[in-house]
């Protein structure tokens, strides 16, 4: 029986200013005269307030647990507009009580006034997008900031009260040897985060990185001893790895993506915002996602002319999307909540199960679905047995 899962808010803020080379997430670079100030800071909120409205009656009388701010890069916007925004929100869905409300920044966007802004709007968690601490790589990754920028800038959120902070990290970029990826990881840790998530750089494709490959990116073996010690470091460090990426000190996971990655809802909105929602009367799951452009996002949203389309995933297509998920966790999740959240039966994905569990793959409790040690490396292989 499908049972309707926790909801979260995810807010795309698409600008930047500069488009990295290796992204390929919906951001755009404001060409705009006049710097920062000529974003359309309040327009932008009336948009997604509009959109917000017009996706209200697919969650009537839900509780938003978490609230995301992703990008592009969110800290180009002002507190002002970013409590604009919120207050909005909660006058239109109910708050949880202490709701994770996380903005996304980029070390060479903030001045050291706009944290305790932000904190009085109600964020109270700051994702910081380093990457790296060593100049010469941040100048090879394209980055605006400097390593020093994103220690001032670290420390200037720490000053202003909001203490909850991830720092990003890529590893086996072009020029970077194991050393030096150990102590990028020795200066954010110096910087007392709560989180950190760390991750290799690839090349994606329709990237400038994808069609002009950087000279000196490290082999795969190189990459794999950079994993490999580096998570040793912060284990040792008191970070525990809950997710391919992502670790965290004692009662300091993300729980937004934690609600992705236990297949839970969110609303979607701004522009290429991606949402998922159970439909409470259908008992059906449907992803819904909006336009990307700005521009046309600005002219449209609040209307159907914003949706880039939506797509309700029939019986064949949930497994796999579950497990795109659930099976990125180190704990996996039980079988139960699988059966809650898509309304199959355990004996759907019997056959996946089993040839995982035969691969060494899976644990072999019934009730859980965990991937071993092995199967974590080997994780885009775990997920593809359930394809449809």
């Amino acid at each position: 029986m499908l049972t309707t899962p926790p909801l979260s808010l995810y807010v795309h803020l698409p600008w930047c200013v500069r488009k990295c080379p290796y992204c390929d997430f919906n951001s755009h670079e404001f060409r705009g005269e006049g710097g920062r100030g000529a974003l359309p800071f309040d327009a932008y909120v009336d948009a997604l307030v509009a959109d917000l409205d017009f996706d209200l009656p697919l969650a009537w009388g839900r509780t938003v647990q978490t609230v995301f701010f992703g990008g592009g890069t969110p800290s180009l916007f002002p507190p002002e507009a970013i409590d604009r925004f919120l207050q909005l929100a909660s006058a239109r869905l109910r708050f949880a009580p202490n709701a994770e409300i996380t903005l996304e920044t980029n070390p060479g966007t903030v001045e050291h006034g706009p944290f305790a802004g932000y904190r009085a709007a109600g964020v109270n968690r700051l994702s910081f997008g380093v990457q790296s601490f060593d100049d010469g790589c941040l100048q090879r990754l394209g980055r605006i900031h400097s390593s020093g920028d994103a220690e001032r800038a670290v420390k200037a959120a720490q000053d202003a009260g909001i203490d909850n902070l991830n720092i990003d990290l890529m590893y086996a970029l072009p020029g970077q040897t194991l050393a030096m990826a150990r102590l990028d990881v020795e200066r954010a840790l110096a910087l007392q985060p709560t989180h950190m998530s760390h991750y290799q750089l690839t090349l994606e494709p329709n990237t400038v990185f994808a069609a002009r490959p950087p000279a000196g990116i490290p082999d795969e073996d190189s990459a794999w001893d950079m994993q490999d010690d580096c998570q040793a470091l912060l284990a040792a460090s008191g970070f525990a790895q809950y997710e391919v990426s992502a670790y965290a000190r004692d009662g300091h996971q993300c729980v937004h993506n934690l609600n992705y990655w236990r297949f839970g809802d969110y609303l979607g909105i701004g522009a290429g915002a991606h949402g998922k929602l159970t439909l409470g009367a259908s008992q059906q799951v449907l992803r819904r996602w909006k336009h990307k452009h700005p521009s046309l996002y600005l002219a449209s949203a609040g209307s159907e002319a914003a949706i880039g389309g939506d797509e309700v995933l029939g019986a064949g297509r949930l497994p796999f999307d579950f497990m795109l998920n659930a099976l990125r966790l180190n704990d996996g999740v039980p079988m139960a909540m699988f059966e809650a959240r898509t309304g199959l039966p355990r004996s759907a994905i019997a056959v996946p199960v089993a040839r995982a569990r035969a691969q060494g793959w899976l644990d072999a409790d019934a009730d859980w679905l965990r991937p071993t040690e092995l199967g974590r490396r080997f994780t885009n292989d775990v997920i593809g047995l359930f394809l449809e």
